[in-house]
């Protein structure tokens, strides 16, 4: 079993930056792609970010382009979002996710097995 957590989410005004982490523990040699996800309210989860076991293959959502970046360490087995010039759409509830199969494809929600529990992320007008 894999334990995801993240951390990293607070209350930042439009233009500035977050960065989420997401820990992974257990048996994280089963979890090879990472993907980051948001949703709010009343909506379904939005892919936001998603990078290999490598970190050469990565994919952004429209929306995260330009201004997130994805990345990871391994050997912490963490996963990072760094979130820049944040809009107060960005308000949602970010989740981390992983999948054992090691797939190259940009994955949807479904495909991912782990999921973290959440982390809050409010951008102010």
């Amino acid at each position: 079993q894999v334990h995801l957590v993240e951390s990293g989410g607070g209350l930042v005004q439009a233009g500035g930056s977050l960065r989420l982490s997401c820990e992974t523990s257990g048996r994280t040699f089963n979890i090879l792609t990472m993907g980051w996800f948001r949703q709010t309210p009343g909506k379904e989860r939005e892919f936001v970010a998603q990078i290999s076991w490598t970190g050469t293959t990565r994919y952004y959502a429209d929306s995260a382009k330009d201004r997130f970046t994805i990345s990871r360490d391994n050997a912490k087995n963490t996963l990072y979002l760094q979130m820049n010039s944040l809009k107060p759409e960005d308000t949602a509830v970010y989740y981390c996710a992983g999948d054992r199969l090691g797939r190259t494809r940009r994955l949807g929600p479904d495909d991912f097995g782990s999921w973290g529990q959440g982390t809050q992320v409010t951008v102010s007008s």
